[in-house]
């Protein structure tokens, strides 16, 4: 199967907003409704504008098949360099099982690769228990633990 890897533009948030609340979580917490929830929308305009964040598209046969969004961050840190964050990582539920997760996080690591990351780190909810074996299985390692505060 061939896939493309773009950067996402505006015709694109409604399928992506539909990959983002294909599943239990996503449902809870996403917003379907049309026209697009404005906050979509911002949130878009925000990531195009900075140069250290790609939404990344991934497509097969021109349809949008899978998503995730790469955002870039400098540290002090580990001598001063920089680490690419993995975020809101979806693929299709018809195109689920055929491998694309592997293949897109491969992708990414590249990606993080040629704009000088010395690290990739990602998160996914504790409930993802099948997401966090599949990471694990792709080589990355829960080295820290995470902490949220909702405001």
């Amino acid at each position: 199967m061939v896939l493309t890897y773009r950067e996402a533009g505006e015709e694109d948030l409604e399928p992506l907003v539909a990959m983002l609340s294909d599943d239990a979580l996503g449902a809870e917490r996403e917003d379907t409704s049309r026209p697009l929830n404005p906050g979509y929308i911002r949130a878009f305009e925000q990531i195009r504008r900075d140069p250290n964040h790609e939404l990344i598209v991934v497509e097969h046969s021109g349809q949008p098949v899978g998503m995730l969004q790469l955002t870039f961050i400098p540290y002090l840190t580990h001598i001063g360099s920089w680490r690419c964050q993995i975020e809101g990582v979806r693929i299709r539920s018809d195109y689920r099982g055929q491998g694309l997760g592997k293949r897109m996080l491969v992708w990414a690591i590249a990606r993080a690769g040629e704009r000088g990351c010395a690290l990739v780190q990602l998160t996914s909810d504790k409930q993802r228990v099948d997401a966090l074996r599949f990471y694990e299985q792709v080589g990355f390692e829960a080295t820290h633990e995470g902490f949220k505060l909702r405001l």
